[in-house]
């Protein structure tokens, strides 16, 4: 994200003129902009003037109050409805609009307070060191193959290929098996070369079970020569291997927990994420008292100042009502203020997903306390 003009201050009210350049920027302005602000951008309207027949689509900058936000991760799109509060000959004051944020189009955000979350995101989403991952990853089994590209906070499934594909028994099953083989690799190959970029890509890691990723590598090279495929065969050396329990989804997390993968988004969220997320599994497993999850028992934690590591997801700072939101980072700040860290995890990212599934929000404690399994949840 570019911040191409701002005037705003921490605990205040001002404004953040921004530009969005890649798809973790998307969800980032998806993160920040929360219903009570307002956001101002270029937006089409179709417009048809007096007497005619034909609408015509006008070009036009409005500013919104912010009533909801929607993020679509497929087609990359930020949309922003609420009532319009600028003046305008084609839309009037107090009219509902919704606004479509795209990558490469600045917006201009207005808030009332820019509280911690706010800014931190602004920081992480503004920064320039390189902490994108940048890479793609293939997961795949024979007859189904997944395209990721993972970003710093996102993970986006850019392609599902399915093919059924027969047993190999006798030989005519055996020529069946091939060609349909074949034919599948051949789909994944084009879903490859539509979504990787190498000008973008840093890496790309193909992983399966067995030997499914290195008959589909052999086979991408063997055609890369044939078509004369120039951005494949310039990048091979960027094309990494790596096991995968299968090709479905959910092995996306071990595949990045992968050694050689691990240092490819060593400097990424997500690096930052998962290991405190194994952490937190593990005391659970070997020293239960020590860890807890879901609001009281975090609230009966935080109180008896045991939090050693806080966990949640960005979820709870998108909470519409304004009391929630503020509670969760008055807690955050406290946690930090009394020496302990705090892991905000994207539910974009697999890792998200699992805390999710825990009520969004846990701990890793400083000393057990055992009486937490007393109070419900």
């Amino acid at each position: 994200m570019k911040l191409v003009q701002s005037n705003f201050a921490r605990d205040a009210p001002g404004y953040a003129k921004l530009l969005p350049k890649v798809d973790d920027d998307l969800w980032d302005a998806y993160n920040l902009i929360l219903a009570g602000d307002s956001v101002e951008a270029v937006t089409f309207r179709k417009i048809t003037r007096s007497g005619g027949r034909d609408a015509e689509r006008v070009k036009l900058t409005l500013e919104i109050a912010v009533d909801s936000v929607e993020y679509d991760k497929d087609g990359s799109v930020l949309r922003v409805r609420g009532r319009n509060i600028s003046k305008n000959e084609h839309i009037q004051v107090g009219q509902f609009h919704t606004l479509e944020l795209e990558l490469k189009r600045p917006f201009v955000l207005r808030k009332e307070l820019w509280d911690w979350p706010a800014l931190d995101t602004i920081r992480q989403s503004c920064d320039d060191t390189g902490a994108n991952a940048d890479l793609a990853v293939l997961l795949m089994q024979e007859g189904l193959a997944q395209l990721f590209l993972v970003g710093r906070s996102v993970a986006a499934n850019r392609a599902r290929v399915e093919a059924p594909i027969p047993r190999k028994h006798g030989s005519a099953a055996v020529s069946a098996y091939d060609a349909a083989l074949k034919g599948f690799f051949e789909r994944v190959l084009e879903a490859f070369l539509s979504h990787v970029d190498f000008q973008v890509v840093r890496c790309v890691v193909v992983a399966s079970p067995g030997f499914t990723k290195e008959q589909f590598h052999g086979y991408m090279l063997l055609e890369a020569e044939r078509r004369g495929l120039r951005a494949v065969l310039q990048n091979k050396a960027r094309i990494v291997l790596a096991r995968a329990p299968s090709g479905y989804a959910h092995s996306l997390q071990e595949v990045l927990a992968c050694p050689g993968v691990k240092a490819l988004v060593k400097d990424t969220r997500l690096a930052q994420e998962a290991p405190a997320l194994e952490e937190f599994f593990a005391m659970v497993i070997k020293d239960s008292d020590r860890a807890c999850y879901g609001p009281k028992h975090v609230d009966v934690a935080h109180e008896r100042l045991a939090i050693q590591t806080l966990l949640f997801t960005d979820t709870m700072f998108r909470n519409r009502e304004v009391a929630a939101r503020r509670k969760c980072v008055d807690l955050a700040e406290a946690v930090k203020k009394q020496g302990g860290t705090v892991r905000v995890f994207s539910s974009m990212h697999v890792s998200g997903n699992q805390l999710e599934q825990l009520t969004g929000i846990a701990a890793i404690l400083r000393f057990p306390l055992p009486e937490l399994d007393d109070i419900e949840m």
